[in-house]
């Protein structure tokens, strides 16, 4: 199949083109380097360089490389920032979604799985999260997805599109070529695994004041390549079903604080930490329940331990920036 990975040369999508590819997929990645990287850029993949706003360049995407299937994983995506900037989120995330939706529906391309998030539910009523808990976020990132989500079934019974929404939940690790490599980063593990590696002087611990056991947030970490094995079992679904919801994670939580202990134990070194004040938007705890994705496409994590998906990006980090 012919598919169109957006955000191809950022973290989650290099890694699952990355399977595509192996799976024997042509794959388009459209990326505008905003955020991504031309060195994550899969060689075998058909490169375009240009933005979701520009819907004249994704049109000219997909009918020179003959898409037949989108992958959209371009987004920002930091909570912090979002309540900040709320504009720039819902202009990025939102217009060009449909700029993308647009194209894609001109097109007659039918098939399209959309990276979503945690961040739709806010605060949750109870843990593990299903996916039929209440829709509330707490900040414009979490909106701007959970927005895109409620356009979906409309485009599907106007114009036939088949979709599927993976709301994940802490993506980490590393694949053996491709790993996170943002600039600047901002998710937990690699801050903490750059701190053990001596490229930052410490650890700030965003609120200790909590409701959890140790005052510090809990978070789901799921392994990359275990996200994108999700993407491509939806992919496959959509030839049967109009529409799929699931969530991705491990069903674990792990705090802040249990988060440092587990790197000092893989990387062996002492990480300085400090107490800051909370991130605006941080809900205190959002772990998943993946049951659903697990019972009705056969999803099983190949990395299911928290240990493994440092070890991965660890070596990631020694190799490529060590």
């Amino acid at each position: 199949m012919n598919i169109m990975v957006t955000g191809g040369a950022g973290y989650i999508g290099s890694v699952t083109v990355e399977q595509l590819v192996a799976a024997g997929h042509q794959v388009t990645v459209f990326d505008s380097l905003y955020k991504g990287f031309a060195a994550a850029v899969n060689p075998q993949a058909v490169f375009v360089q240009a933005d979701l706003s520009d819907k004249a360049a994704i049109s000219k995407a997909i009918a020179d490389n003959g898409v037949e299937a989108v992958m959209h994983f371009a987004a920002d995506s930091q909570v912090g920032e979002s309540v900040q900037k709320p504009a720039k989120y819902f202009r990025n995330n939102i217009v060009n979604t449909l700029n993308l939706l647009e194209a894609m529906q001109e097109a007659g391309v039918s098939r399209f799985v959309l990276s979503s998030s945690a961040a739709v539910y806010g605060e949750p009523e109870s843990t593990p999260i299903k996916e039929d808990a209440r829709l509330k976020p707490t900040n414009p990132y979490g909106e701007s997805k959970l927005a895109i989500e409620r356009f979906l079934p409309w485009y599907n019974g106007a114009y036939g599109l088949r979709w599927a929404s993976l709301r994940y939940f802490n993506a980490a690790g590393a694949s053996e070529h491709y790993g996170e490599r943002h600039d600047p980063e901002s998710h937990l593990i690699p801050i903490v695994l750059q701190a053990a590696q001596g490229q930052r002087p410490y650890i700030e611990i965003f609120g200790d004041d909590y409701p959890t056991a140790d005052g510090t947030c809990i978070r789901d970490y799921v392994h990359v390549v275990d996200l994108a094995t999700a993407h491509i079992l939806a992919l496959d679904a959509l030839a049967q079903r109009e529409s799929m919801i699931y969530n991705l994670g491990s069903g674990q939580g792990f705090s802040t604080r249990q988060v440092i202990e587990a790197v000092r134990q893989v990387t062996g070194k002492e990480i300085p930490m400090k107490v800051g004040p909370r991130r605006p938007g941080d809900p205190a705890v959002l772990v998943a329940s993946s049951e659903r994705i697990r019972r009705e496409l056969g999803w099983q994590p190949h990395y299911p331990e928290l240990r493994q998906i440092i070890e991965t990006a660890w070596r990631f980090l020694n190799k490529h920036e060590g």
